[in-house]
């Protein structure tokens, strides 16, 4: 369904609640509506057209307009069209009714705005704190306008525990972290077992919340946010830093030159490539088959060592500025990388043909963490969750950004919704990565890798940037501002929806398939808990220089 159409559609459904719809091009929509419709507009969207749900957004707009902004992204992947529905909120509190009853994958990102923000979601299932720690005073909410990017509240008590569910009857209570010898993040499951067998779960996260999307509309400066949203994940940083650039490009219409979109590609399939063997690597080690655990780090060894000849940096690239890239191929790099790529996939094939008969692994796999078409749509899942359930989405083919519209792939699908399935089109994906840097060595042109920019991009327009990272798609929302930094960016990474449906997969399940039915989502608890140290009595800010952490590491100060 093409954009008009989908207008004419919301027009004839909400007549005047439909406020204004802009149409920017590049595949992107967004519609101002009533607040008073939002909820059925978003429900009608959902269920009635069929789109998927990608996240939804606050923001702050009183300096601009007096009144919040709330947002709710969502994709119409066959036609290539991301929407966001957009209205805009006065009172105070600002409400706004709950989508999460219609829309399932929406608990999260409201309960995040309204800690972060304080909007209400009216009406929400289960408006528990899901940042904000419990010791933190209410009425404080840190990504107001008015609330310094330093601000440390009065009152806060660091000491006060989270206040987690009773468990159901009849069943106990296992912790599953914080701290857990297969997780080096820290997550808490708090597991509801009636004998061997997991029947619910609480999650608690976002203790490693470091604020960076606060920094970037305050502090930071439109090409310093790439370097930081690098940062947000350790393994999917190349994903993070070309979405948030492409973000600001889309709102400020910008394209950046053909070889920087072939770079950008490749570098996103390079560290494609080392992520999925790492993943299988690790996947393989939960369950006690550490020799592919070895073969697979052993394989992705000279994919690393390729990135620090490209960039400098076995894994964060610094690849990106507004409008191009920092870092060029020269014809040694070209034939060396092609090298690499043809033992990759020497070695990988071997592998893959031996895994896929391995009765061991599949007793461990089979049938643990399924998921369902139906799960995918209601809690959001994506990325080889979401394949592997055969839901066949991909947004560098349904969403073409850098130079995938150039290039020919496969999306890689499975049936099975469970870990084996997980496991095989990972595997199998990595095939397709190698096809596509091929391809873009062969086709890549001459030409500058940067645009010549103005002093000042345009104020007050929206970009939003959808990029396929190993785990699933990661979202980046912009609100280009003043003093040469956005006004808003809102980053989405993959995890935190996925996350989502981990409840879901372990139910009525062996305790023990858990620790591989989360692994099999390559959790990421960084990049979804999105340094300088502060002093929590005194406020006191310090920055301590590389000596000075070297040196606490020795005394095990920190």
């Amino acid at each position: 369904m093409p954009a008009h159409k989908i207008i004419e559609r919301l027009k004839d459904q909400f007549g005047v609640a439909i406020q204004r719809a802009d149409l920017p091009g590049n595949g992107r929509l967004f519609v101002f509506v009533d607040s008073a419709a939002l909820k059925s507009i978003c429900r009608f969207v959902f269920r009635d057209l069929d789109a998927r749900y990608v996240t939804s957004i606050g923001s702050d707009d009183r300096p601009y307009s007096d009144s919040f902004l709330v947002a709710h992204h969502f994709a119409f992947d066959r036609t290539g069209l991301l929407c966001s529905l957009l209205t805009h909120l006065t009172g105070n509190p600002p409400k706004v009714d709950s989508i999460s009853k219609e829309v399932p994958a929406a608990n999260w990102a409201e309960r995040e705005f309204r800690d972060l923000l304080g909007i209400e979601p009216v009406g929400h299932p289960y408006p528990k704190r899901l940042v904000l720690p419990d010791g933190w005073p209410e009425g404080k909410h840190p990504l107001r306008k008015d609330v310094a990017w330093n601000f440390v509240p009065e009152g806060y008590d660091e000491d006060r525990e989270f206040a987690f569910d009773e468990p159901p009857e009849g069943c106990m209570v296992i912790p599953f972290g914080p701290f857990h010898p297969t997780l080096d993040e820290p997550a808490h499951f708090r597991l509801y077992v009636e004998g061997e067998m997991v029947r619910g779960c609480e999650y608690r996260g976002f203790m490693a919340h470091r604020g960076i999307e606060k920094l970037g509309e305050s502090v930071l400066t439109y090409n310093e946010i790439p370097m930081a949203a690098e940062r947000i994940c350790g393994i999917c940083g190349c994903v993070h830093n070309v979405a948030y650039a492409q973000a600001v490009e889309q709102a400020a219409a910008i394209k950046p030159p053909p070889r920087a979109e072939f770079i950008r590609t490749i570098m996103l399939e390079l560290e494609r490539l080392h992520s999925h063997l790492l993943w299988v690597g690790l996947a393989c080690h939960i369950v006690g088959f550490d020799t592919l655990f070895m073969q697979s780090f052993r394989i992705r060894e000279p994919l690393m060592w390729m990135a620090e000849k490209i960039s400098g940096n076995r894994k964060t690239y610094a690849l990106c500025l507004i409008g191009g890239v920092r870092w060029d191929f020269t014809a040694e790099l070209k034939a060396e990388l092609q090298q690499v790529l043809l033992k990759v996939e020497q070695e990988w094939r071997a592998v893959v043909e031996a895994v896929a008969g391995d009765r061991n692994l599949q007793k461990r796999t089979l049938g643990i963490g399924v998921t369902s078409p139906e799960l995918v749509k209601n809690v959001g899942l994506i990325g080889p969750v979401a394949r592997a359930a055969g839901v066949d989405i991909d947004c560098r083919r349904d969403h073409p950004y850098a130079a995938y519209d150039r290039v020919e792939f496969k999306v890689i699908t499975g049936t099975g919704g469970d870990v084996w399935s997980r496991l095989l089109v990972r595997a199998q994906e990595v095939f397709e990565s190698i096809r596509i840097i091929r391809q873009c060595l062969e086709k890549m042109p001459e030409g500058p890798l940067q645009l010549q920019l103005p002093d000042e991009l345009p104020i007050g327009r929206m970009g939003m940037s959808s990029v396929e990272a190993p785990r699933g798609e990661a979202h980046h929302f912009v609100i280009t501002g003043e003093n040469n930094r956005p006004r808003r960016w809102r980053v989405r990474a993959p995890t935190y929806q996925n996350l989502q449906g981990i409840p879901a997969m372990i139910k009525d399940q062996q305790l023990a398939d858990m620790t591989i039915s989360l692994g099999s989502i390559d959790p990421c608890f960084s990049c979804t808990d999105r340094m300088e140290i502060v002093d929590i009595r005194s406020g006191k800010t310090t920055v301590y220089t590389q000596e000075e952490l070297r040196e606490m590491a020795r005394r095990k100060v920190l």
